[in-house]
């Protein structure tokens, strides 16, 4: 398939994960441990890593489906009615009693940020509840991460594989990863910190052939200088990042899975998938915000044309 083809059926992409309210601070230089620094603006807006991979499939093409939970407040009420508005299914996104998830950030100037989660519902999805098998099954790819308790992570990955879905897991934030959990997943997609904690292993392609030891695919992503993907019995495929200006990176790694679950789930080859993702990236980077940034399919196919 060509990779400026629109697609005349969205393939449906699962979700299991968490969803944040995003309070966004940016200033000229992040503060030091016991500094107090002038922030320039303040932003609200919706995120966690599940609902923005949720949304950045359902931006590039796919049918997403978020599976996850939220609070009994108006940060719950906000976040399921973004994600509506983002096109993303919400009939596995649960109520429960616990504060919504919470995620405080810190822009830089530069782009650069750093992330304090406070997982409020989110630490409540422990398991799977009636239906979420149901919407796992029959999707093209189930996408993870790890804001969730990893039992609840295991649970997803084994109902993925039960049904004969490709899970795709973002090792994020990076942890130990239990073997019950590497069983069931098919393609592994850390940046290349996690990849290195992950491993133990500092050069991007020895972390990759680390990585397939223990997964079929995986995918190091390398900020601006771009991608690399391996298979097992396969030569790493590297493709560079798109040019752009960035003014926050907050998204860019669920945008680029997202974009990335969409492509393969449209039978692309890896080096259009990786193409795909990185043309997704790089317009989210130019935005600021989560979910705000993140690119329309006819954005990235634009971006795509021009070579």
């Amino acid at each position: 398939m060509s990779s400026t083809t629109t697609p005349s059926h969205r393939p449906r992409i699962a979700v299991f994960g968490s969803v944040n309210m995003d309070l966004v601070a940016y200033v000229d230089t992040a503060p030091g441990r016991g500094e107090t620094v002038t922030g320039t603006r303040f932003r609200q807006v919706p995120g966690g890593k599940g609902a923005n991979q949720a949304v950045a499939a359902a931006r590039a093409g796919a049918a997403a489906a978020f599976l996850g939970a939220v609070g009994e407040d108006a940060f719950g009420t906000q976040l399921r009615t973004n994600l509506v508005g983002c096109g993303v299914g919400v009939a596995g996104l649960h109520t429960r009693g616990a504060a919504s998830g919470t995620a405080h950030i810190v822009v830089e100037s530069d782009g650069a940020n750093s992330i304090i989660v406070v997982p409020g519902a989110n630490a409540e999805v422990t398991g799977l509840r009636t239906g979420d098998r149901e919407l796992i099954a029959g999707s093209a790819a189930l996408l993870l991460q790890l804001e969730l308790p990893m039992d609840a992570v295991v649970a997803a990955a084994r109902a993925g594989r039960a049904a004969g879905v490709p899970t795709v897991l973002t090792p994020a934030p990076a942890r130990e990863l239990p073997a019950e959990l590497l069983e069931q997943v098919d393609l592994l997609v850390p940046n290349q910190h996690e990849a290195a904690k992950i491993t133990g292993e500092t050069d991007p392609r020895a972390a990759l052939a680390a990585l397939l030891r223990t997964v079929p695919e995986a995918i190091v992503t390398l900020g601006g200088d771009g991608s690399l993907y391996g298979a097992r019995g396969g030569d790493p495929v590297h493709v560079p990042a798109r040019a752009a200006t960035p003014v926050d990176t907050t998204a860019a790694g669920d945008t680029f899975c997202g974009a990335f679950a969409v492509a393969r789930a449209e039978e692309r080859s890896p080096e259009e998938c990786l193409r795909f993702a990185a043309a997704a990236a790089a317009v989210s980077v130019g935005r600021h915000g989560a979910a705000p940034s993140m690119p329309e399919r006819a954005e990235i196919e634009e971006l795509l044309a021009r070579g």
